[in-house]
């Protein structure tokens, strides 16, 4: 018996190295294991976004969000029809990948820089004079004694086929919007299939619709946005209770050198640090100044084919469009860009009149509705002078605010904190949490008086007066009021969709039933006129079905 026994086998290095290994191998993320099913377990997911630009870390979070979405608004219906068909998510990822990746090659192929300082300022400044303008109406007999409302009296002088006079939005409207957006964005064997088209433009209608734009106009949540950008108060410490400890006896009244020794180096350390302040503006005013005069980024004029406002009123009418032909996920960029490239070849390159685009001229004009500067002759005087300036420095001005925009705002950095807050504040613990509660009145009463504080406090004592007028409170409260009425912030919300579809998708915009009314959009850009915003809105809110 004992001569039968065997030895027991020594173990192999290889297979001890090969466990650890295996037991190291991190878990299958969600993205993964909703959306990729069929990759190996240790291969990487494929890119989102094709762009060389792109950060790994925006498509990573990117597939998080997409996969945290569909897990909450697909899947959970899906289950209960089959529990064994795994095919649907990828197939709805397919899709969503190829209209992600058209929107990439369009976002990086238009210049928004029309559309941040000369449209949606144009916007904000016609929707605070209509505002106005229906709040001196009140209560006269345009209102029939004051019977209209304020909202329907502003719907008056802002009509919108996707919003009623109550504020309520058409899903219609925007239904048949996204719809077209992906018309534009699918390969026609993707777009012919109703049934995983209707689930995405669901979503996106649900989210934006339903979600996004009904809570961005409400007066606490923007009041409230604009007290977290101003930060925290000036004065918190004053609402600390005071010291009442007993004073100090053992400082001496009268004159010493020490004493005048530590007010001479206090004075000395002072003006040190402003000299040292001074000298670092200085050299970061001469690096921007570099960087602005040696900025690649593609001007205005360099870009006119994908300008709203100059080719939605000559793209043809033809259903049948080149941009249907998007590559498959798997393509390359170039591929993507030059369907795009066919997509404006189609429109007419049109001539520029003007060698500038005068960016500063329409914030400018925003600025100076939202603080009534023309009702004080100080303030108008001073922003005659500060347009004067910036028309002498058109040209350096026009390079600055774009190199701002793309450095500071549409940079990856910024995109890539937006996606977290939204992934944090719609999926809190991986499944959409309750909705926040709004405030009472009460609490919505005491943010505004907390913005009406801060407000006040960063204007400077010595400016005051000046800048505000003799009441700073009362011009104050016509800064806010505008915005205090969320069936009037709804029109404006809508406007800006409108212009944000038409400057990704120029071929939306269609001609309206004025005729030619707004045939001099492109020339009243260049104007000094005031009411040009209306005609814009018309514009914009005429989208093909």
């Amino acid at each position: 018996m004992a001569g039968n026994v065997r030895p027991r086998s020594t173990p192999s290095v290889t297979s001890n190295s090969i466990k650890p290994q295996q037991q190291q191998q991190p878990p299958a993320t969600l993205a993964k294991r909703l959306l990729f099913p069929h990759l190996p377990p240790g291969s990487d997911l494929p890119p989102l976004f094709v762009s060389p630009i792109c950060p790994p870390e925006l498509n990573a979070e990117a597939y998080d969000f997409l996969a945290l979405a569909l897990r909450a608004f697909v899947n959970t219906w899906w289950t209960k029809i089959t529990r064994y068909d795994k095919e649907l998510l990828p197939e709805i990822t397919i899709i969503l990948t190829t209209v992600l990746r058209t929107l990439e090659t369009r976002l990086l192929s238009t210049d928004f820089s029309l559309f941040i300082f000369s449209v949606v300022p144009a916007l904000i400044t016609q929707h605070y004079r209509d505002y106005r303008h229906a709040a001196s109406k009140v209560s006269t007999s345009y209102a029939m004694g004051g019977a209209v409302p304020l909202p329907h009296l502003f719907h008056q002088l802002q009509p919108h086929v996707a919003v009623s006079p109550e504020g309520k939005i058409d899903e219609e409207y925007f239904r048949q919007a996204f719809d077209h957006v992906l018309k534009l964005c699918l390969p026609p064997q993707d777009y012919t299939p109703e049934a995983e088209r209707y689930i995405v433009r669901e979503i996106i209608l649900k989210v934006v619709v339903k979600d996004v734009i009904p809570r961005v106009t409400q007066p606490w949540f923007i009041q409230r946005t604009i007290l977290d950008l101003l930060g925290p108060s000036l004065d918190a410490e004053s609402d600390k209770p005071p010291d009442v400890s007993p004073p100090s006896h053992t400082h001496h009244a009268h004159f010493s050198f020490h004493s005048l020794l530590v007010f001479f180096l206090s004075a000395v350390q002072s003006i040190s640090g402003i000299g040292l302040a001074l000298i670092q503006t200085y050299k970061q005013t001469l690096i921007t100044i570099k960087l602005v005069n040696h900025s690649t980024r593609p001007t205005i004029n360099h870009r006119r084919a994908s300008e709203p406002w100059r080719t939605a009123r000559q793209a043809p009418t033809s259903p049948v469009r080149s941009a249907r032909s998007v590559s498959p996920p798997s393509s390359s960029y170039a591929s993507a860009a030059s369907s795009t490239a066919s997509l404006h070849a189609d429109t007419p390159p049109h001539k520029p009149r003007t060698l500038f685009s005068h960016y500063a001229r329409e914030p400018l004009t925003m600025i100076s509705e939202l603080f009534t500067m023309h009702d004080r002759f100080a303030t108008s005087a001073a922003m005659h002078m500060l347009r004067m300036i910036c028309a002498a420095m058109t040209p350096f001005m026009d390079r600055l605010l774009t190199h701002v925009l793309y450095t500071r705002i549409l940079c990856g950095s910024s995109i890539l904190f937006v996606l977290r807050l939204s992934k944090r504040t719609l999926f809190p613990n991986g499944y959409p949490g309750p909705s926040p509660i709004d405030p009472t009145p009460e609490e919505q009463t005491i943010i505004y008086q907390q913005l009406l504080r801060r407000l006040r406090e960063q204007v400077p004592t010595f400016v005051a007066p000046v800048l505000l007028g003799p009441s700073p409170e009362r011009t104050l409260e016509e800064i806010i009021d505008p915005l205090t009425d969320a069936t009037c912030n709804m029109h404006l919300a809508v406007f800006i969709m409108d212009a944000l579809l038409l400057s990704i998708f120029p071929e939306m915009g269609v001609e309206g039933s004025a005729g030619n009314a707004d045939a001099d959009v492109p020339e009243r850009l260049d104007d000094d006129g005031k009411d040009w915003s209306p005609e814009i809105s018309r514009t914009t809110s005429a989208i093909a079905p």
